[in-house]
């Protein structure tokens, strides 16, 4: 819908299109520019006064004009605002988009277009480092819930004309800003191209959990597949890492976290600390890594198998001090520990900071020694759990972790009923399933493994010194050959 040339009819048409006078929120004034009206509409809270203020004093400055009327929009806008924000708009889905998006409008009577005034400001915390992504050295920065933040924290990092960001509008009602950046040249043209035809055809009323709503959009998953399909961060050197190898970031307003693409299984075992530490270091507690991911799947379900279908193995190298146990004992005794375990976490990662420690250590050791006590646990049990536990939080990834822990208690299962024959198929059930996680752009969930790569593999199982990682055309070592 246009704007019309009367004032009158636009005020009408602004009062039926948004709740002005019922929502406290929303401002609207009638001015006189000279001897022109002119109608103002904002959102309290959104538009910095201070700059609104000095805009509106110099429009109506008699000093500041060479005539008593507005006559040439285009001329007006030139001459008499000189806020950088500004540009004119013709309909009204783009005014009312824009000013529930935080942005001013001044329509003037006589002309069809109005002034757009960018001078919103929105409510910010600080961008402290996240709690989910803490490295012993580094930055201490994180992304915020405001977009253009994340962007600036981008650009900082990489002061490239390559470095773009292109903007995109989802959700009918929540008209959420979608920000996909990428660095020209390097990034997979076809991916991107699909990636923006994806968004442009994605039909929602509202992203309601902000980047993980658009995660489920974009990838639809299957119940058997709870390993997440896309990698997050809340990092901006780890986002910028990732834009210099070649992926595609997408930066979703009012959540701190950054999506990348393509993403494949490999990168949840990185972490930052690898390169905050000498190459070696940083070797080796990524290879710790990979032996955590199957130290979690693995121990509880092998104990179980071991103490339950081998009591002679079982006796021989001591591994249930109490004697061997039926096995419904000890399936119940897996489970309930397993429970246990999870509700600490959740419990510590949902209280405040300054009793966390204290309530996961404290209560750890009183209902550990009670449930010995009163035999609904085995020493051995809270003892492997617990090591199980711990691997699974070395993981920097926490929807990782926590789909680790849905295979395991699905291999628990198969293992308690079946035995080896239950173990054994409840592997290959698993590995289906992670073959079988679906990605953005139809890429394998296990690359560079399937298909193989050996150059991409052995980069993300060992950490590459800075030397080697960097392009030819920025690190080159070779001496210049003289001019001939």
């Amino acid at each position: 819908m246009e704007l019309s040339p009367h004032l009158e009819e636009n005020i009408r048409t602004a009062e039926s299109l948004l709740p002005i006078g019922r929502s406290f929120d929303l401002i609207s004034r009638q001015m006189l520019l000279g001897r022109t009206r002119a109608y103002f509409l904002g959102i309290n809270g959104f538009c910095q006064t201070d700059l609104l203020q000095q805009i509106f004093s110099d429009l109506q400055n008699p000093l500041y004009m060479t005539d008593d009327a507005v006559r040439d929009i285009q001329a007006y806008l030139s001459a008499r605002i000189g806020y950088v924000q500004v540009r004119l708009v013709s309909s009204w889905e783009e005014i009312l988009r824009q000013v529930l998006s935080g942005p001013s409008v001044l329509l003037i009577d006589g002309f069809e277009r109005a002034i757009l005034l960018d001078v919103r400001s929105y409510p910010a915390r600080g961008i402290s480092e996240p709690d989910s992504e803490q490295v012993t050295r580094g930055p201490r920065d994180g992304f915020v819930e405001t977009l253009l933040f994340n962007t600036n924290l981008i650009r900082r990092r990489i002061r490239s004309p390559k470095l773009t960001f292109s903007l995109h509008t989802l959700g009918t009602d929540s008209q959420t800003d979608v920000a996909l950046a990428y660095m020209e040249g390097l990034a997979d043209e076809i991916l991107l191209q699909k990636l923006r035809d994806t968004l442009a055809s994605l039909k929602v009323s509202s992203l309601t959990m902000g980047a993980k709503s658009l995660e489920e959009l974009l990838v639809q998953k299957r119940w058997f597949n709870p390993l997440p399909s896309l990698h997050k961060t809340e990092r901006p050197d780890v986002a910028c890492s990732c834009l210099m190898e070649g992926h595609i970031l997408i930066l979703v307003d009012n959540t701190p976290v950054v999506l990348l693409l393509p993403s494949t299984v490999f990168q949840f075992t990185q972490s930052p600390d690898d390169y905050y530490f000498s190459p070696v270091v940083g070797s080796y507690f990524r290879l710790v890594r990979f032996g955590c991911i199957l130290v979690s799947l693995l121990l509880l379900p092998i104990f179980l198998l071991l103490t339950a279908y081998y009591p002679a193995f079982t006796e021989k190298y001591g591994l249930l001090t109490s004697g061997p146990m039926p096995k419904g004992q000890l399936l119940f005794y897996v489970l309930a520990v397993e429970f246990l375990l999870d509700l600490f976490k959740y419990s510590a990662a949902h209280s405040s900071s300054r009793f966390s420690g204290s309530l996961s250590i404290i209560g750890g050791l009183i209902i550990g020694d009670i449930a010995i006590q009163l035999r609904w646990a085995s020493l051995e049990v809270l003892f492997y759990a617990a090591v199980t536990l711990l691997t699974t939080l070395t993981l920097s990834s926490v929807e990782f972790g926590d789909g680790l822990r849905i295979y395991r208690i699905f291999l628990i299962l198969t293992t308690a009923l079946l035995g080896l024959p239950g173990f054994l198929g409840g592997l290959c059930l698993i590995l289906l399933s992670v073959c079988t996680t679906p990605t953005f752009g139809g890429m394998s969930y296990l690359w560079p493994l399937f298909p193989f790569n050996k150059k991409a593999l052995g980069r993300l199982l060992l950490r590459c010194p800075t030397p080697e990682a960097q392009p030819s055309s920025v690190w080159n070592r070779e001496p210049k050959k003289p001019d001939p």
